[in-house]
């Protein structure tokens, strides 16, 4: 009766572990795309960053979006690493 329990709580943690490392996956994705995106533009287009919490938007630094874009997807490519 206990492995049968033991066996279904782990089939529920492998479950979770895959979804999230598909939901990982997929921030992933999209934070390749904003980098690319911004390495991408002209040198003379502005950038607006999204203040946290808000709908306002802020003018930034085109380098420093693209510095912080891509410091933010290796985090998370180590943080899929760890998993």
């Amino acid at each position: 009766m206990s492995s049968k329990c033991q066996s279904e709580s782990e089939n529920v943690f492998a479950g979770r572990e895959s979804m999230v490392k598909e939901e990982l996956n997929k921030k992933i994705n999209e934070q390749k795309i904003v980098v690319d995106e911004l390495y991408n533009l002209k040198k003379n287009r502005k950038v607006y960053s999204q203040q946290p919490n808000s709908n306002i938007f802020f003018l930034a630094d085109r380098r420093q979006c693209l510095c912080s874009c891509k410091h933010e997807l290796d985090n998370m490519k180590k943080e899929l690493l760890d998993i």
